[in-house]
């Protein structure tokens, strides 16, 4: 057996309340195949018990984990009902796959404009296919309402998944996470009361949380060693990397016309909101996957750190993917601190040549990031990829997915290097590393306690090191 210091997410949705209580199409925690049916049938059945307008969601939907060799479209969801609106959420987050009736009841037809930000796609007769892509997603909202609840039953909704996802966390290894969740701080308190938190909280703060924080001074950092304010929840400039939607220079493979994906946000916009985040004294944090947006990103924060100078505030980039040697030398002048896609590497290989070789050997781009002098740490980003450190540690080692194929190997780093990825950076991330993130006197003791050794264990096998203890403030709180 070996013992590690505890792992550390630095960007996960929790969505502890989704995987309790939503339609789940797709395995949430490794790879698994499925077929268009099961998606349908699992989604009727949720058909059966909602009322009529009312929208039946299915979620951690994979397009390229589907069985049937073929894409999931309009026609597959009209077969789910002819009364509700119907999605197929991506887990990804930045597509969702729509039923005829969602486009109606929206007034979305083939010669609808996209709009900005986002699009409607199309088969190759012109018409809508049922896909849709980032901002786009937001005009379907108005075909229907959610299910709704009473402030009690969602109070206690949110709590219980709090719970849920907290043991979750622990027993996988990982005893601090980056929660990028809005409306949920108030459940973690009352969890944290009751003995059901079980990891540590760096609460990423947006909308009302954040606007608070700017009106009453109240700076990153705020909170203790089990629940802190961070930095913000990631400020989307760009789309995603698994969808093929975030904004790149060189136009995707083969789509016609040229596609380059979608940006978000205005550089005037960002630029604001920057310059206001940061000098409220908050960490600023993005969501920039191509080399467009994270350029955009860096704009926005060399202005603002310009501005006002705070010292050593290590602005965040959110999955940072598609890099250059111009915007790493951006980054590290500036002491950004990215948190990168930590499980793509085997989970997602098998959208790798969506991009290609060349692309890839600058994507998710460890090895050029730890040698330019910059601290990046592992951010699972869960829904979008599975959560577990130690699929991360092997896809970071070998770059090899779970199909066998290798894409980027230039980017491999040691076995030594994917562990700090996963602990002391991810302390670093957050401004902690003098509290966590590597098992030293003084320091928190939170740690993991694993059957095998990292460092002689095949490379392969990695991620089926048995997890046997998970320690967190020097209490077990998960025992295999």
């Amino acid at each position: 057996m070996t013992i590690v210091p505890g792992f550390i997410d630095t960007h996960n949705h929790g969505r502890g309340e989704g995987l309790l209580n939503n339609v789940l199409v797709g395995n949430p925690y490794d790879v698994e195949f499925v077929t268009i049916q099961s998606i349908i049938d699992k989604l009727r059945a949720r058909a059966a018990t909602t009322p009529p307008g009312t929208w039946v969601e299915g979620y951690f939907f994979d397009d390229t984990k589907l069985k049937d060799n073929r894409g999931l479209n309009a026609q597959d969801l009209d077969k789910v009902s002819t009364e509700h609106p119907v999605v197929v959420r991506h887990r990804g987050g930045h597509t969702g796959f729509y039923n005829t009736v969602a486009f109606q009841r929206a007034g979305i037809t083939k010669d609808t404009p996209n709009p900005y930000g986002g699009t409607y796609d199309k088969n190759e007769k012109g018409e809508l296919n049922g896909r849709v892509t980032d901002l786009a997603m937001a005009t379907l909202a108005k075909a229907g309402p959610l299910e709704s609840f009473s402030p009690a039953e969602k109070e206690k909704r949110v709590s219980n998944g709090v719970a849920f996802i907290s043991k979750k966390f622990v027993e996988y290894g990982l005893t601090t996470v980056h929660h990028n969740e809005p409306g949920v701080l108030a459940a973690m308190q009352e969890q944290r009361v009751r003995g059901g938190l079980l990891h540590r909280v760096s609460y990423e703060p947006a909308g009302d949380l954040l606007e608070a924080m700017i009106q009453n001074g109240i700076e990153s950092g705020f909170g203790d060693e089990w629940i802190r304010l961070g930095a913000t929840y990631e400020h989307t400039v760009d789309g995603s990397f698994s969808e093929r939607t975030m904004a790149i220079s060189k136009p995707y493979i083969g789509i016609s016309p040229p596609y380059h994906g979608n940006l978000t946000e205005t550089q005037e916009d960002l630029n604001a909101w920057a310059e206001r985040v940061h000098r409220a004294g908050i960490r600023l944090n993005c969501h920039a996957n191509g080399d467009v947006a994270i350029d955009r990103v860096l704009t926005a924060y060399e202005r603002a750190l310009k501005l006002y100078p705070h010292g050593d505030v290590r602005p965040k980039i959110t999955h940072c993917s598609l890099i250059n040697d111009d915007l790493v030398r951006r980054m590290k002048a500036l002491n950004v601190v990215p948190a990168e896609f930590s499980t793509y590497a085997y989970y997602n290989s098998d959208k790798f040549h969506f991009y290609g070789e060349e692309m890839m050997s600058h994507m998710t781009a460890f090895r050029t990031l730890i040698d330019a002098g910059i601290v990046p740490s592992a951010g699972s980003d869960f829904s979008p990829g599975p959560f577990s450190p130690l699929m991360a540690i092997q896809g970071m080692v070998t770059r090899t997915g779970w199909n066998g194929e290798t894409w980027g190997a230039n980017q491999r780093i040691s076995m030594e290097e994917a562990l700090r990825v996963n602990t002391i950076n991810g302390a670093y991330n957050s401004c902690e590393e003098a509290i966590k993130g590597s098992i030293t006197a003084g320091k928190l003791a939170d740690f993991v306690v694993l059957a095998d050794d990292l460092h002689t264990v095949d490379k392969g096998k990695i991620k089926d090191i048995q997890i046997v203890r998970t320690v967190a403030g020097g209490s077990t709180v998960y025992q295999a």
